[in-house]
């Protein structure tokens, strides 16, 4: 067991846990922070840097690190990869064009040896827009392309979400902490 794995099964325990959550911009990832922390969704505006968001879930301490999804922003997402417990990335289910822009993106974080060992959530995003007959296409295509099967099994999971359903928010959150 490496140190890192120490780190993280103490943190655990201390039940404060670290989450990243990245995608590309306008992807939903401040609705679904606000979502979880009961704010109002209606009035959110791109993250222009980062924010930290603290979370009581489940009996958890979840601090979680927004980081904007602009281009001229995701050279830093690299800077905030220490000491994290999980990752969660957001994908925009009603802007599928961007689909392949997501999976470069993502193939770069995801090559972070930093990330290694880390559980990792992705939210199909904005369910809610979509004919509900795409959902499983995305589901196989980011699991193909993403190469996730070759994660180990209990590290990785995809959850459809839709940032103004908290509870389709929360199966994900409980994943991480419970899971």
């Amino acid at each position: 067991m490496g140190l890192l794995s120490i780190i993280r099964k103490q943190k655990l325990k201390d039940k404060e846990l670290r989450i990243l959550m990245l995608g590309l911009d306008n992807a939903g990832k401040s609705t679904i922070i606000k979502t979880i922390l009961h704010q109002d969704i209606n009035k959110v505006i791109p993250t222009m840097g980062f924010e930290i968001n603290t979370v009581a879930f489940e009996g958890f301490q979840l601090n979680i690190w927004d980081i904007g999804g602009q281009q001229t922003l995701r050279s830093f997402w690299f800077n905030y990869f220490d000491r994290l417990d999980a990752l969660i990335w957001v994908i925009d289910l009603s802007n599928l064009q961007r689909l392949n822009e997501n999976f470069k993106e993502m193939r770069k974080v995801l090559n972070n040896e930093k990330l290694i060992g880390l559980k990792i959530l992705i939210y199909l995003n904005k369910m809610d827009l979509v004919a509900k007959e795409e959902i499983p296409k995305v589901k196989e295509q980011v699991t193909r392309v993403l190469e996730l099967d070759q994660i180990e099994s209990d590290k990785w999971r995809i959850f459809e979400s839709s940032a103004h359903d908290v509870d389709s928010v929360a199966k994900g959150l409980e994943w991480i902490v419970l899971g």
